[in-house]
């Protein structure tokens, strides 16, 4: 049985909100998103007994993330809440003591449904959150059955191996290193380039 804590759809959109600063179309996909995700994979408490049995990874870095971490206190910190930067409106949740895994991804064309579901209300937004409050969950995602490849640098917990590198000698943790053209470990920015240029 589902905890009361997931059935509270309300307290948990002003939860997120009061997380995220506000409250829009995002956070609400996101908590209707998260109480799905952990509904398909069997995560009851996912704040309680069941906090070290989910990790979800997210694909996109925008208010629904929030809200998925908010319900189900997935962290990037725990090593529970995955990013990939692919820029969609998906996240895969799956349980780790039962190897299911299920990747949910927001339709398209639950935009459309807002305004064909409610043409006389003018606020955009407005129109969204109520669609994505009320609609049924068939109306507003795509579920798949997947297998997530997952290592053991992946799971939560401390980490399994610290090498430095090669090049710029910083620490690099869970095999997040790889071989340059001389065989040596290095990290991935001093391989490929990074996010940042140092000043001079």
């Amino acid at each position: 049985m589902l905890a009361d804590y997931l059935r509270n759809l309300d307290g948990l959109i002003e939860e997120c909100g009061a997380l995220h600063g506000h409250i829009c179309p995002g956070q609400v996909l996101g908590v209707r998103m998260a109480v799905l995700g952990c509904q398909l994979v069997g995560i009851e408490d996912p704040l309680g007994v069941d906090r070290k049995r989910l990790l979800v990874w997210v694909e996109i870095d925008r208010c629904v993330t929030d809200a998925v971490s908010a319900v189900t206190g997935v962290r990037l910190g725990k090593r529970s809440l995955k990013f990939l930067d692919y820029g969609k409106v998906a996240a895969t949740f799956f349980n780790l003591s039962e190897s299911r895994a299920y990747r949910i991804v927001a339709k398209e064309e639950s935009r459309g449904l807002a305004d064909a579901l409610y043409p006389a209300i003018g606020d955009k937004k407005e129109r969204q959150m109520l669609t994505y409050r009320g609609a049924d969950v068939s109306d507003l995602f795509i579920i798949e059955s997947v297998r997530p490849d997952l290592d053991d640098f992946e799971m939560p917990g401390r980490p399994r191996r610290r090498i430095f590198c090669a090049r710029c000698g910083e620490g690099i943790n869970d095999g997040r290193d790889v071989l340059d053209a001389l065989n040596r470990r290095v990290c991935r920015p001093c391989a490929f380039g990074g996010y940042y240029q140092k000043d001079s």
